[in-house]
């Protein structure tokens, strides 16, 4: 995996402020956050899925 520093987070973050402007950061913000929470809340239902299947067995 890309090892990514400090100054490559605040490059990407200043051009994202010019890309989208100060405006839609807090949206683009708010959809990543939901995404990231919907993902993780999605992996972990199947691990628990395998888990209870491997309990069963």
């Amino acid at each position: 995996m890309a090892n990514i520093g400090v100054p490559s987070l605040i490059l990407i973050l200043v051009l994202a402020l010019i890309i989208f402007g100060p405006s839609k950061l807090p949206e683009i913000g708010q959809a990543f956050g939901k995404t990231l929470r919907e993902f993780k809340d999605s992996a972990k239902d199947v691990l628990d899925d395998e888990d209870n299947e491997k309990k069963k067995k």
